[in-house]
């Protein structure tokens, strides 16, 4: 035993490793910098040395540091137990309590309650990080943290290229900065670039909302989001939601594509269309393609379908301007219309028609050259027509139409949505059935007056008003001749008013109105 420890004794100082002197060939082979003590045994796998206090070895240029390691030196593998540090180059140190060295692959396994990896910038900590030395890439299976300046990276299993600062995370991955917080499934971060992409189910929360999506790109330094898949963005004031969607958070605008919907949280009103914009420091939204907007107004909703739909929130009131813009349909429980563009506003409950809108109440037409209605407890109190006015009101019982034409008109209703007065002044015409107590037909009366005020009760002419001199007749039954039944350009167009499938319709194959018809 004795010649035993003298011959490892003197083997010892005369390695040219411990003297700092190479061999020729010792670039792939490990180097025994210092130690302050060093035995060497042998059993089946060959040849180990000990190493005790201070040690360091070097290997393709990368040095170790432990208090006690066990080379074993035929199979070219190490064990360093306590404080055990790699540093390699001038950028990346990996510290820990034991160090498992394949130095064939240069694979490095560091483990401890705190293992880690630093570089110039970030920080990974495991309690088991695998790092590979000749491609630089570091990993864990074990649950880790990744932290920089800015921003701090955790999950379950984690890779991090050195080279190119790239990380990959993978089960329960959480990214946390002072902007927002982002959870994941699956996530490649690009720290240089500051761009994360993601997969499986996502939500980025910050102090103004959050945003869920299950596949994309977050710019952790712009705020800029873009989702591949269905993606809602929610906050106090609305949600954005759409099969694919792009998000400037910093200023609040998104654009999203494919079913899209827009919920204004208050005032409960919501856009759906194929496309949509939002600028949200502005209040403005834009939905275009089966464009439809629904508005809760007490117990009922009015619906609004066009091309092209903008929605303008005034942030001071809480108001909202409603433009309806190209092929407009409007549905509401006591009226509908159509027209070529319209405007609403929340503040007065005020609605514009422009270019020749018709609209149909219970029983009654209204059309003329632009229309602008007035609701009142969410029902519609009156409305106004100007150029080219026309009222029809359909007698049920005899049916008959009642015909009212005029340069203007005002259209009162009352609380059951039907025409109760009707106000014309200018080139005012008028037909109407007068009847008898057996609601029997007893003549028609032709009228043309400027001014006039007709009073219906029941879809029937009540009491008539004329204001000047009027020109009329009443014709008897039998006498009534087919051109005389009906005013100049009446168009009874009932079979145009819109049901509420075809107002809220969004599919371009219309089996949404095909069913919807058929119930």
């Amino acid at each position: 035993m004795t010649r035993f420890i003298c011959i490892a004794i003197l083997c010892f100082w005369l390695s040219p490793a411990v003297r700092g002197q190479a061999p020729a060939d010792s670039t792939k082979k490990v180097e025994i910098l210092s130690a302050d003590s060093l035995a060497i045994t042998l059993d089946d796998q060959g040849e180990n040395r000990k190493l005790f206090g201070n040690v360091r070895l070097k290997h393709e240029g990368a040095i170790m540091y432990c208090d006690r390691a066990l080379q074993h030196v035929d199979i070219n593998f190490i064990e360093a137990y306590g404080h055990v540090k790699i540093v390699q180059g001038d950028t990346i140190t990996v510290t820990g309590d034991t160090l498992h060295y394949f130095s064939d692959t240069r694979l490095a396994i560091m483990m401890g309650k705190k293992a880690q990896l630093k570089d110039t910038n970030r920080t990974l900590t495991s309690t088991r990080l695998e790092y590979d030395m000749q491609g630089g890439i570091a990993s864990y299976k074990t649950p880790g943290v990744t932290v920089d300046k800015a921003d701090t990276l955790s999950s379950k299993t984690g890779f991090y290229d050195t080279r190119t600062k790239e990380y990959t995370y993978y089960q329960d991955v959480k990214l946390v900065n002072d902007k927002y917080t982002l959870t994941t499934d699956t996530l490649l971060f690009q720290s240089l670039t500051k761009w994360s992409f993601f997969r499986g189910n996502t939500l980025i929360v910050n102090k103004d909302g959050q945003l869920s999506g299950r596949k994309g790109r977050h710019n952790t330094e712009t705020g800029e989001s873009i989702f591949d898949t269905r993606t809602m963005v929610d906050n106090e004031s609305y949600t954005l939601s759409g099969d694919s969607l792009y998000y400037d958070e910093p200023n609040q605008r998104g654009y999203a594509k494919g079913n899209v919907e827009i919920v204004a949280k208050k005032d409960s009103t919501v856009l759906n269309g194929d496309e949509a914009m939002y600028r949200g420091t502005e209040g403005f939204s834009k939905v275009f393609g089966h464009a439809v907007v629904k508005t809760v107004l007490s117990l009922d909703t009015l619906f609004i379908r066009a091309d092209t739909l903008y929605s303008i929130e005034n942030k001071a009131d809480s108001t909202r301007k409603m433009i309806a813009d190209r092929n407009v349909f409007i549905f509401k429980s006591d009226f509908q219309g159509i027209c070529d563009s319209l405007t609403y506003n929340s503040a007065d409950s005020i609605i514009n028609f422009y270019k020749k809108p018709v609209l149909w109440g219970d029983n009654s037409q209204m059309e003329a050259d632009s229309v602008t209605a007035w609701l009142v407890n969410s029902k519609v109190n009156r409305m106004h027509l100007r150029g080219n006015s026309f009222v029809i009101s359909e007698d049920t019982l005899i049916k008959q139409h009642n015909q009212i034409k005029g340069r203007t008109i005002m259209a009162y209703f009352n609380s059951r949505s039907k025409v109760e007065r009707v106000d014309v002044d200018g080139n005012g015409e008028s037909i109407y059935y007068a009847v008898d107590d057996h609601e029997a037909v007893i003549g028609l009366n032709r009228v043309l007056c400027g001014k006039m005020n007709i009073r219906f009760e029941e879809d029937k002419v009540h009491r008539i008003a004329f204001l000047g001199r009027p020109d009329g007749k009443l014709i008897p039954p039998h006498e009534i001749k087919a051109g005389e039944r009906q005013l100049e350009g009446f168009n009874w167009r009932i079979a145009q008013k819109p049901t509420k499938a075809i107002a809220t319709w969004q599919q371009a194959t219309g089996e949404a109105i095909k069913k919807e018809e058929k119930l």
